[in-house]
Formats: structure tokens, sequence, C-alpha cells
């Protein structure tokens, strides 16, 4: 049974946490390790620190790709526009930016799914942290070729990040 937007908008906000909706199924969302909520958080206290005003990154925001079938999504890393801190939902055209942390079960969502799904949505940049069993994880990045609607692939790097665009900001992930 597929779930409508209508039908989900009328739940709690606590029944939306911990899932994700791809085409009208509900999927419910491993609970992340330590490890990942780490990378998460470097990655957003980085991101929130370099984007300015005009932007927020933040951790766990809901984006709703698509309305027919519904899919809401939940990067692991999201910068969004600032003055829709309070829209609901969160749109494709409010974000800038999202990060999936590639966990076990998650390999193909991570790397070809989702991709696949924030390129048709519109969403200008996708970053692909892999992590390593030691040592800093693998950051892929990638950048929206509107023409082609999929991602090219940007830089790879692996402990230190340090990028230009969409804003400039280095990250150490090695601090784990």
């Amino acid at each position: 049974m597929q779930i409508t937007p209508e039908q989900y908008d009328a739940w709690t906000a606590q029944s939306r946490t911990g899932i994700e909706i791809v085409d009208g199924v509900v999927h419910p969302l491993p609970s992340p390790s330590k490890r990942h909520n780490r990378l998460a958080r470097l990655l957003a206290n980085a991101w929130d620190t370099a984007v300015g005003p005009g932007w927020n990154a933040d951790t766990n925001v809901e984006v709703r790709l698509c309305d027919a079938p519904l899919t809401n999504l939940r990067p692991d890393v999201t910068v969004y526009r600032a003055d829709t801190i309070d829209v609901t939902p969160t749109r494709p055209e409010h974000v800038l930016l999202v990060a999936e942390i590639v966990a076990p079960g998650t390999e193909t969502t991570d790397r070809v799914v989702k991709a696949d799904q924030y390129a048709r949505a519109g969403i200008q940049f996708y970053w692909r942290v892999e992590q390593a069993a030691t040592g800093a994880p693998l950051v892929y990045t990638y950048v929206l070729d509107p023409a082609a609607g999929r991602y090219r692939d940007g830089e790879v790097f692996t402990g230190v990040v340090k990028v230009t665009a969409p804003f400039p900001v280095e990250v150490d992930l090695g601090r784990l």
C-alpha cells in the first residue's frame, strides 16, 4: 500500500522519525553508529560555519523530493536556505548540498539510488562519505549536470576535505 502526501502530512512528528518514504512506501532507517553520527556532526558543524547567514547546515532534515509518488528522504547532512527553516516540508529548491554517509546495509541506496533521486530533484551538490574500517573516511563529491539530470564526478578526498564550491570549506574528517 502506498502512502499519499496527505496521509503522511496527517501523521504526528514523532511517527515520522526514523523513516524515509520512497515511491510511497515507508522504509525504516537503521540506527546510525557513533562513528556515523560523529561524521555527520563534523560535516554539519564545518558547513554551518562556512555557508554564511543565508544558509543552514543540519543533520536529519526531511526533504520531500516528490509528491506523486511520495518520496521523502533524510540526508545525513543537508545545507538548506536559512529563510526556509520553518517551511515544512523542505523541498529540493531549498537545498544546496546533501551528504550521505554510507553504512553497512545502505551501500547501494547511498551510492546509486539516492544519488539518482537527488540529481533528478535538482539538488546541485552531493557528497558521499565512505567509512573506512580504520583511518579516515573517503569523501566523493559530485556536481549536478542539469542538462543530463545526473551528477558529474568531482574530487575525492581522504582525511581533510578542502573545496571552494559550493562554498569554501575545510573539514578534517580524520578527527574521529
